[in-house]
């Protein structure tokens, strides 16, 4: 009895150090992970320019005021077409492309993981390791190829071309939410083709309003990536600044001839644009882990 009083003890002490050790070193990973949100938001109260301090000595909201700003510091206002850094268009560029990017690979990432995870045809296996060989290769690798044909139907620095580049490959990112699909049993399936309902009234009908947290899964995910997307954007729209989205506006807000008047007016552009997304995956969390779970299957 006494023996194995001792093995649970040491057993419990044993268990309570290493759970301390994984605290201590997950305390770590989030105060590097946090450190930069913190300075960045410090960063953007500061009356002091570029700091390398964390505390600015002075803080002030006038880094928030010049976001909308219409006037230079002599007082001469601007014409909206000859404003140096338009921050509520580029936020109004960014939300047009990302919504519609959204709804659109939304609809097709569903409709293709319906169909693969459903339907039974032939080449469907060739299909599925097809769209995963080519998911694994990087957007960006087709850029030059993409902006050609963006040109040569007259879209070259347009924001639609934007919203089809975003689109066009949406079907290859079918896993997670086919893997969703696998787990809704098919026999509902079953049950509406005896009662006369087509395959395109089973999905919409029937197999869609069983699948909200996947629904709700594709659309941050495919809204994120055009939100916070610099690549494309600078290579699609390069010098006319009517059309940038608010990532490539905050990078030339920081270039180098106007780092030092502008840079603390950046860090308060970041904390705003960072604002709706944040609280947006707050309310919408659960939805997006039961998602993220719910496609976690193999078939």
């Amino acid at each position: 009895m006494t023996n194995t009083s001792s093995m649970q003890t040491g057993y419990a002490a044993k268990k309570k150090a290493v759970n301390t050790l994984i605290y201590v070193i997950l305390s770590i990973m989030v105060l590097i992970w946090i450190f930069p949100i913190v300075w960045l938001v410090l960063a953007s109260f500061s009356g002091d320019g570029i700091t390398t301090g964390l505390v600015p000595t002075k803080f002030t909201f006038d880094n928030y005021i010049r976001l909308a700003q219409d006037h230079d510091k002599d007082g001469h206002v601007y014409a909206p077409e000859d404003m140096p850094f338009p921050y509520f268009k580029w936020i109004l560029n960014t939300f047009i492309v990302a919504v519609l990017s959204c709804v659109i690979s939304t609809l097709i990432i569903l409709m293709v993981s319906y169909a693969f995870s459903r339907l039974r045809f032939k080449s469907r296996k060739t299909f599925l390791n097809l769209g995963l060989i080519l998911g694994m290769f990087p957007g960006f690798m087709s850029m030059a190829a993409t902006y050609n044909i963006m040109e040569i139907f007259g879209l070259k620095q347009n924001l639609f071309a934007l919203v089809i580049v975003y689109s066009a490959g949406a079907g290859l990112g079918y896993q997670v939410a086919k893997g969703f699909f696998d787990t809704i049993p098919r026999s509902l399936d079953e049950a509406a083709k005896i009662d006369g309902a087509t395959r395109n009234q089973i999905f919409w009908i029937i197999i869609l309003p069983l699948s909200k947290p996947i629904i709700v899964y594709t659309a941050l995910t495919t809204f994120i990536g055009p939100w916070a997307d610099y690549i494309f954007v600078s290579y699609f729209m390069k010098d006319n600044s009517d059309s940038y989205t608010i990532a490539l506006g905050l990078y030339r807000m920081i270039g180098q001839e106007t780092m030092n008047e502008y840079f603390t007016v950046f860090c308060a552009g970041a904390v705003l644009i960072a604002i709706p997304i944040t609280i947006l995956f707050v309310i919408m969390q659960r939805f997006y882990v039961a998602g993220v779970t719910g496609g976690a299957v193999k078939g």
